[in-house]
């Protein structure tokens, strides 16, 4: 399954197995916990979480007068490794994940 939320604090969430989540919008917040999912947050001040095993994909953008929303940073990662915590919220913040 496929979860979408394109709209400001939107929440997108797929539970099945191999299910995809993004939150494009600003504040939105992605949560992937089927097995094997991927969770996406691309849009200003977004966070996701995946489950164990699960790829999470982070944005992080300007807020600059005059270059507001411009990408600075992206991250991806798997839930269970390289301190990326299984179901917990994650934004980006300075190039790196930070619990949210």
């Amino acid at each position: 399954g496929a979860a979408s939320a394109t709209g400001s604090r939107g929440a997108a969430s797929a539970t099945g197995s191999s299910g995809a989540a993004s939150a494009t919008g600003y504040s939105g917040a992605a949560s992937a916990t089927g097995k094997h999912s991927v969770a996406v947050a691309s849009g200003f001040s977004g966070r996701a979480k995946a489950s164990e095993g699960s790829a999470i994909f982070l944005v992080e953008r300007s807020e600059a007068f005059g270059d507001f929303g411009a990408i600075l940073h992206v991250f991806s990662g798997i839930a269970g490794r390289d301190g990326i915590e299984p179901d917990v919220f994650y934004t980006l913040r300075d190039g790196k994940p930070v619990a949210a």
